[in-house]
């Protein structure tokens, strides 16, 4: 294999594994800036997963090639409602986020496992679907020398999607009203509310996109890595995704570009074998890979990066 084509390779498998982890990461940034800490996103991806997987095998001769993307919008949907039980646990009942957290984690494939085997005659599985996203090649962007044959040939489109989307929520966050009073809710929620600020509204506006988006990586995870969904559609990208974010800074361009680094790493399990300097270690380790850099990220990083100033803590408003 030359080297533009082991390029091309490493860049398309890392954009395929990092989109999932992208849209996740910048659902986590926006809940977290909002002061509620979601350890729940592993579980919004299992329920956008699930939901994406059944309407896109019900609706796929309905919609054809649009299935997978009208399928992440639901699964986006879905994760919305699933993470008003986190927004309605933390803000109304005062619960501790990270209980909340976990119980939506461990709620999660309990629930898509039952309907699972309800809706496809007891299997623990779904069939394989058939609209998938695939790899797209970018047309005119590709005839670019080098440049075009590693990154716009065979590449994925939800990747670039996600991109595009980090753009945009970075904008929201620090270019927007809407950015501002949301920062400020997670930094001082009392001097916001002097202000005439709504902050549990915002606060349930934070935890709402990061259901959406949540739900969506969920769906994009779905349906261009396993193309059905199990136990085992999900394992762990919802908290790669948080080690994402923090190692991004709550920024979503810097959260966008540890997703993407995470995505390389879970990428080398499949592709480690053609890469020269790694191909002779045993796949087993590769498959860790992922997890162990995800830990030495954290342990790395944690303690140095500082979160919103009221992250984790209840807000009660005053009379």
């Amino acid at each position: 294999m030359d080297i533009i084509s082991l390029l091309q390779l490493i860049v398309a498998s890392s954009l395929v594994y990092s989109a999932p982890l992208v849209l996740t990461a910048l659902g986590g940034t926006f809940s977290e800036r909002s002061g509620i800490v979601n350890v729940g996103l592993e579980g919004i991806m299992v329920i956008g997963a699930f939901s994406s997987i059944v309407f896109n095998l019900t609706f796929a001769g309905v919609f054809g090639d649009w299935t997978p993307w009208i399928a992440a919008l639901v699964g986006g949907l879905i994760g919305v409602i699933f993470s008003l039980i986190h927004a309605v646990a933390t803000v109304n009942l005062r619960a501790d986020h990270i209980i909340s957290g976990t119980v939506i984690n461990l709620m999660a494939p309990a629930l898509a496992i039952f309907f699972t085997r309800v809706l496809y005659n007891g299997a623990g599985q779904t069939d394989r679907i058939t609209e998938s996203f695939g790899k797209v090649t970018v047309p005119l962007l590709n005839r670019i020398p080098i440049i075009g044959d590693i990154f716009f040939k065979g590449t994925s489109a939800p990747a670039f999607a996600g991109i595009l989307v980090a753009v945009i929520c970075w904008v929201v966050l620090f270019k927007t009203r809407f950015g501002l009073r949301l920062r400020s809710v997670g930094e001082h929620p009392q001097a916001a509310d002097t202000l005439g600020i709504n902050v549990y509204l915002m606060k349930y506006a934070g935890v709402m996109l990061s259901g959406l988006l949540g739900g969506m990586g969920g769906a994009i995870q779905a349906q261009s890595i396993s193309l059905s969904f199990s136990a085992s559609t999900i394992a762990g990208q919802g908290f790669i995704a948080m080690a994402a974010m923090i190692f991004g800074k709550w920024n979503p361009l810097g959260a966008m570009g540890a997703a993407i680094f995470f995505g390389f790493a879970q990428s080398l399990g499949v592709i480690g074998s053609y890469i020269p300097i790694i191909q002779d270690i045993p796949s087993v380790w590769l498959q860790i890979a992922p997890y162990a850099i995800t830990i030495i990220v954290l342990v790395g990083v944690i303690g140095k990066s500082e979160g919103p100033a009221a992250g984790g803590k209840t807000y009660i408003k005053s009379k």
